[in-house]
């Protein structure tokens, strides 16, 4: 029996195939999400910005290749994006289940010495605070619904709208540098 050479998705990385996506068919829906009962799309060339301007962010605060960081929420596209972003840039996305509490998250945190963990909104916040004298090398925790954080003032801790803002920053001042980190990976 011969075996046939494998198909370009098994050859390539998650990164890659999304801009792949986005140069094919960039007004095409990516992913759909339903808001105020109204399903939103999300086009394959949005969900590319978003993710070069999450890993750029990602990149200005430090997040390293070969670096784990946590994943906290609900499955919603910029929590996605943000697993992607952080595979651009070589490191590994650790999705944790949203309904843990606290204690449940201290091992893998501090197996993975976790410096970087994504949250969906105070809840996991909250959620990362309470266990953060137990994971000494989470030092950013970045949150992606503002409600009920206004009045935090804790350490690294950052809006996703911020992070992405700087992450403009970067990728308008070096337009190639998120398809390069890209192409470092490896399947």
């Amino acid at each position: 029996m011969t075996v046939s050479p494998l198909p370009f998705a098994s050859q390539s990385t998650f990164p890659r195939l999304l801009l792949k996506h986005a140069a094919e068919r960039p007004g095409a829906a990516a992913m759909r999400e339903k808001e105020y009962g109204i399903w939103q799309a999300h086009s394959w060339a949005s969900m590319a910005s978003l993710v070069e301007h999450i890993a750029c962010g990602l990149h200005q605060a430090g997040l390293q290749r070969g670096e784990h960081m946590a994943v906290i929420g609900a499955n919603r596209p910029r929590l996605y994006a943000t697993m992607l972003a952080v595979q651009a840039l070589g490191a590994i996305p650790i999705p944790l289940y949203q309904d843990a509490v606290g204690a449940e998250c201290v091992f893998p945190i501090t197996n993975a010495n976790v410096r970087f963990a994504m949250v969906e909104d105070q809840e996991q916040v909250d959620k990362l605070l309470e266990i953060r004298d137990r994971c000494p090398d989470l030092a950013h925790i970045i949150f992606d619904d503002p409600r009920g954080l206004r009045n935090y003032e804790e350490p690294g801790l950052v809006s996703l709208d911020r992070l992405i803002e700087a992450g403009q920053n970067l990728a308008k001042g070096q337009p190639d540098w998120f398809k390069s980190e890209v192409e470092k990976a490896s399947p």
